[in-house]
């Protein structure tokens, strides 16, 4: 089983940064991909950013040119610099990992979901 702590949301207003963490332990050897996902109120929750260990990675639309995923591997932390934020950026942000982005895209993911986040952009 992985272990998932996130943390670095908050409020923030339209056009603000955050950073997002996410610090992963447990069983690891078979994580190859981690990936950022968000849950807005009524909605899907979706994959908006995913790294693998070589550092390739993938952006949803909505946020490419703003949001960036890193990976320390050292720490076992991913990260989610995310700039340029919009009120409909405001959702539950949860990390994850995976064998590889499809699964991740799948939501085929190695852990249960926890309690996220909380990222609010409000003015």
């Amino acid at each position: 089983q992985l272990q998932l702590v996130e943390s670095g949301g908050g409020l923030v207003q339209p056009g603000g940064s955050l950073r997002l963490s996410c610090a992963f332990s447990g069983s690891i050897f078979s994580v190859n991909a981690m990936g950022w996902f968000r849950q807005a109120p009524g909605k899907q929750r979706e994959l908006v950013a995913d790294i693998i260990p070589d550092g390739t990675t993938n952006y949803a639309d909505s946020v490419k040119g703003r949001f960036t995923i890193s990976r320390d591997n050292a720490k076992n932390t991913v990260y989610l610099q995310m700039n340029s934020l919009k009120p409909e950026d405001t959702a539950v942000y949860y990390c994850n990992g995976g064998y590889g982005s499809a699964w991740l895209e799948r939501e085929e993911v190695f852990s249960s979901w926890g309690q996220g986040t909380q990222v609010t952009v409000s003015s």
